[in-house]
């Protein structure tokens, strides 16, 4: 029996990987690292009229910025590949013959005006099961009502059909999952599910379970909306005598929205104004497109350290987690079974918390990485001395060049409330002595300018409101912005003198002076 952990993530390129997707992702992710264990990347491509181009590079795009490099894969290859299963469709037309040799599944030729008037029955007769199921399979045209001679008819003349699994009657299939406990289904209540299609294609039930046992995976994590499932392919291991190595499972809760009222769509965050996607798309044949989380300037770092609180706590008060602290404290007993609410706020505020832990370098670092092209050759040393007073306010690293451009150019506008109540006539000769003690200051740090404004201040009896005001908007344009005696430091004594200059003439104008 194989003792090393496998994990797989194996999401359809049949759309852009949602939150809860990479959600999934992570968790297969810290706990295969923290059992020392391997992760596959696989995509399960099966349903091919459902295919959409670039959403496999996709996948790999949005793990590669989430920093979860993979072991096995689909773009780095491994010993159990091909890790596409489109390529592996030999593969399960073999083990689909196996279950129709064993008697655990059959050949079904209805109809599709046949399958509907069989729902339209059930459903007026308000039956217990209203599947294709136990109950039900003798009554349709299949290779358990035919003979063989007339079976083989069919398939000779090409007849389309699809291979269906045969549930056992009156049994009890329990499957134990680590989030949810112990599960057990009346066998009779489960549908005959199809295993392989008319076009020869596997459906996920077969082609899932076939894949888990040749990559030979200890560990199944994926999502809530698969533990219905779940007995089916406990039925398919038992149907294969693969009982004994069949994989340990954990169910993931639902992503929900912020009211806690149902799950979290693409539709419901547009309308609340934020993502559910790592990374922007843009539909390749159609209109449809969408921001991601990169791209509304959160870290990758703070991405995950979100998603890896929607469904599991790590029994501490502890928040702000690395991914290397996460790998740590990770573990299955420890995710919930109720659905989790997502919170933009606490997601801003984890992006908040990380940005602030990076050093002044690397933080000037990232915010050089995204100036604009007419900032993209600032001097370096003011850059990380005007981030490193920006550091606290700021969500995004963006936010910098929203909201500070007043360190690199003179204002445009200035704060018109300020100018029209306190610019007045008979100050105007006041703040000129200001500049002129300012200009003459040999040393002109943060310590002298403040101390040298506050004498002034003293002096005139302006007050602080009247003289502060004035000032920082001589030097931003706006009442927003950090110590305004740093600011000026970093400004240097050159520029505040020409900005105090360039000002009182904008405001003489603006106040009709």
């Amino acid at each position: 029996m194989n003792t090393t952990v496998r994990t797989r993530y194996a999401p359809s390129p049949t759309g852009f990987q949602h939150i809860g997707g990479i959600r999934t992702a992570l968790f297969c992710y810290l706990f295969t690292k923290k059992m020392g264990g391997k992760m596959v990347l696989r995509i399960e491509d099966t349903d091919r009229s459902r295919y959409v181009e670039g959403a496999e590079q996709y996948i790999i795009d949005a793990l590669t910025w989430c920093g979860m490099e993979v072991d096995e894969g689909v773009h780095i290859g491994g010993e159990y590949g091909p890790y596409r299963q489109s390529d592996r469709k030999t593969l399960y037309q073999k083990n689909v013959q196996k279950l129709l040799d064993s008697g655990h599944a059959y050949y079904a030729f209805d109809t599709p005006e046949e399958l509907q008037a069989l729902r339209e029955e059930l459903e007026q007769s308000k039956a217990a099961s209203r599947q294709y199921g136990v109950s039900t399979r003798m009554r349709m045209k299949n290779s358990l009502t035919l003979s063989v001679a007339e079976t083989q008819a069919l398939l000779d003349a090409n007849t389309p059909y699809v291979v269906r699994i045969k549930i056992a009657e009156d049994e009890i299939v329990t499957i134990h999952d680590i989030v949810h406990g112990a599960v057990q289904v009346d066998s009779n209540l489960l549908d005959d599910k199809i295993l392989m299609k008319g076009d020869g294609m596997p459906t996920y039930h077969l082609a899932n379970v076939v894949d888990d046992h040749y990559m030979k995976i200890t560990h199944v994590i994926r999502g809530d909306e698969w533990l219905p499932s779940t007995p089916l392919h406990a039925v398919l291991y038992k149907a294969f005598g693969w009982q004994d190595t069949m994989p340990k499972f954990a169910h993931l809760p639902l992503i929900l929205k912020p009211t806690g009222k149902g799950k979290l769509s693409k539709r419901a965050a547009d309308k609340l104004g934020f993502s559910v996607f790592p990374l922007a798309w843009q539909h390749p044949t159609t209109d449809e497109s969408s921001s991601g989380f990169a791209e509304d300037g959160f870290l990758p770092e703070a991405f995950i350290n979100v998603l890896a609180f929607l469904g599991w706590n790590p029994g501490s008060e502890q928040e702000i987690f690395s991914m290397e602290e996460l790998v740590e404290k990770f573990s299955l007993d420890r995710i919930q079974k109720a659905g989790a609410k997502f919170n933009f706020d606490k997601a801003k505020w984890f992006n908040e918390q990380h940005l602030r832990a990076k050093t002044d370098a690397e933080l000037a670092k990232l915010v050089q990485g995204i100036a604009p092209e007419k900032y993209a050759d600032v001097d370096a040393e003011m850059l990380e001395k005007a981030v490193v007073m920006m550091k606290d306010r700021m969500t995004f690293a963006k936010d910098f060049w929203e909201t500070a451009l007043y360190f690199f150019e003179k204002p445009a506008v200035y704060d018109a409330k300020v100018v029209r109540k306190k610019w007045k006539a008979e100050r105007i000769p006041l703040f000129a002595i200001l500049r002129n003690r300012l200009e003459m200051l040999e040393d002109f740090s943060a310590a002298e300018i403040e101390k040298t404004v506050k004498e002034f201040i003293e002096e005139t009896k302006l007050g602080f409101g009247n003289v502060l005001q004035v000032f920082r908007v001589m030097m931003a344009g706006t009442m927003a912005g950090p110590d305004i005696f740093e600011m000026a430091a970093i400004l240097g004594q050159a520029e505040v003198v020409d900005r105090m200059n360039v000002a009182a003439k904008k405001m003489d104008e603006m106040n009709g002076i």
